[in-house]
């Protein structure tokens, strides 16, 4: 019997609407999407959580003084930040293998590319600079110190032959281990083995098992980008891993050498530091020639115990913001996040898990909603405050309040 032509109109009811209205309804449908251990590598933090619980809860503390008249729209949002133009203050930060979804990184790239905003890829990342860079996404290529001098000098020389805009150099690390809540477990290689072993806990996943099997791939823990030349694969996530850990950290010196050695490479591209929580660590920054820092404690990754990121952007961002891009990235879950963010003195904020989450709802769709999400809240922000421009936003702004703002390292 065919079907009647009504009936082919119909929608199913039940099916989720792909569109999700909030960055936590995106972390919830990941979370329902993915295998455990997959998810519980997204929300890491290290040993109790308290850097990571802090980076989310001291937006919360900060207040707005709104308008009841004479709101403003629509609102400019476009900004420069490392000499280049963007049409939001929101910068995809570099996160490592982005085994969420079989387009990774490059659909993250595409979604940048799309929204006008530049895109951070690391060099543990799942995909390679070639491949991110062809998308037309503006791409600051990430590095650790990690190898020998000529490893990374040669790291550097392919990301400037893919035709990445900048570098950025992330150096606070200091390998904490352990968590109160128990870490993920995340195998060395996908293979049949570890297929067999993690079958129970990905069974339960069927349409994160269908995005991957459709494409006939499956999740991929090696490193590219960390390929030495001529090698048809980088090493295993882990095998990255222990490079960084077992590296001489940088001195100030080696961060210089770093930074030269890619002015020299690139012709003059922008050299950026992430990881900056201390004012004489900002101040030792300018001194060293980079164009900008962020500030950053890693996604409450690194040191448990260091303060908020937004708790340290004003000291710092008043110290050096008049000479250098000052970004901040940790804990940015909304639009007014940003607007509290550069109101207190930040060219920008560079986000990870938000769009990770969205990368995990939706692929790249989901990182596109994940941004207009933001979009969407600077604009209502700026609107309630009366004021035009994100140029415009200052301290004056906002209710913060007594002994918020935390100034390290200021002797």
């Amino acid at each position: 019997m065919a079907q009647p032509e009504w009936l082919s109109k119909v929608e199913n009811p039940w099916k989720q609407n792909p569109w999700f209205e909030s960055v936590a309804v995106a972390q919830e449908r990941a979370r329902k999407r993915l295998p455990q251990p997959v998810y519980g590598a997204l929300v890491a933090g290290s040993e109790r959580g308290q850097s990571a619980s802090d980076n989310q809860g001291a937006f919360a503390e900060i207040g707005f003084q709104p308008v009841v008249a004479g709101q403003k729209a629509p609102a400019d949002q476009t900004t420069t930040v490392w000499g280049h133009e963007i049409s939001q203050p929101v910068v995809i930060s570099p996160t490592g293998v982005q085994a969420v979804h079989p387009d990774g990184e490059v659909a993250v790239a595409r979604a940048a590319e799309n929204r006008g905003t530049i895109m951070g890829l690391s060099n543990f990342a799942s995909k390679s600079v070639e491949e991110v860079v062809a998308t037309g996404a503006r791409t600051m290529f990430q590095m650790y110190w990690t190898g020998e001098r000529d490893v990374m000098v040669q790291r550097m020389q392919r990301a400037q032959d893919a035709g990445a805009i900048g570098l950025i150099a992330t150096t606070d690390w200091s390998f904490s281990m352990g968590r109160d809540w128990g870490s993920p477990e995340i195998p060395e290689k996908v293979d049949l083995k570890t297929m067999v072993r993690f079958a129970p806990k990905v069974v339960t996943k069927p349409r994160w098992l269908w995005t991957f099997g459709r494409t006939g791939m499956i999740p991929d823990l090696t490193a590219p980008n960390l390929a030495p030349p001529g090698a048809a694969k980088g090493p295993t996530f882990f095998g990255a891993y222990y490079e960084w850990m077992t590296t001489t950290p940088p001195s100030w010196d080696d961060i210089s050498w770093m930074r030269e050695q890619w002015a020299q490479i690139s012709g003059g591209k922008p050299f950026v530091l992430k990881g900056v929580s201390r004012v004489d660590d900002a101040r030792r920054a300018v001194d060293a020639g980079v164009a900008g820092i962020s500030v950053s404690n890693h996604g409450g990754n690194n040191l448990d115990g260091t303060p908020a990121a937004i708790r340290m952007v004003k000291p710092i961002a008043d110290r050096v913001g008049g000479e250098i891009d000052v970004v901040v990235d940790g804990g940015i879950r909304r639009g007014s996040d940003v607007v509290k963010a550069v109101a207190l003195g930040a060219k920008a904020v560079l986000i990870g898990r938000a769009y990770l989450w969205g990368l995990a709802a939706n692929g790249e769709q989901g990182v596109g909603n994940v941004l207009d999400i933001l979009r969407s809240g600077v604009d209502s922000t700026l609107r309630g405050m009366g004021v035009s421009s994100i140029h415009d936003v200052r301290p004056e702004h906002l209710l913060v309040p007594e002994g918020f703002h935390r100034t390290l390292g200021d002797g």
